[in-house]
């Protein structure tokens, strides 16, 4: 028995200038340029893809956080990517920033986490590890 192959489906219209909208399942959301013809109706299309890594291991950890009962506060994940200088410009690299409280003995169950997210379970740092190099780095906050 073969299973089909789950599928996404996103629907953007566009709206005036250079923005658009997008709808995902009941959630809409602008998107436009950074370009000086941008009309501020939202944020980049690309800057939107590194929201998505960030929102896609924050998960993980959060989840994986969870299953090993190791409570935290204060849990923040910042996304910093460079552009390549030639076109199309697309992210060649990418940091990928945990900031987190957290007990220090729970310290190494976060890096677990992350490692975890990392290598297994993000999809989404699984695509951009196609065209850019990425690094993982965790602040432990107090």
């Amino acid at each position: 028995m073969s299973l089909s192959p789950v599928k996404h489906i996103v629907k953007t219209s566009h709206k005036s200038g250079l923005s658009f909208e997008s709808g995902i399942d009941q959630y809409r959301f602008s998107m436009d340029t950074t370009s000086s013809e941008s009309q501020g109706a939202g944020p980049s299309p690309k800057k939107l893809m590194l929201a998505s890594l960030a929102g896609c291991t924050g998960i993980d950890v959060v989840s994986i956080l969870h299953k090993m009962k190791v409570p935290f506060s204060d849990f923040h994940v910042d996304v910093e990517a460079e552009l390549t200088d030639e076109h199309p410009q697309i992210y060649h690299q990418v940091n990928i920033i945990y900031r987190i409280k957290v007990a220090e003995d729970d310290q190494s169950k976060m890096e677990r986490a992350v490692l975890l997210s990392k290598e297994k379970y993000c999809g989404v740092s699984a695509m951009f590890s196609h065209f850019a190099k990425l690094e993982f780095s965790i602040q432990f906050n107090q």
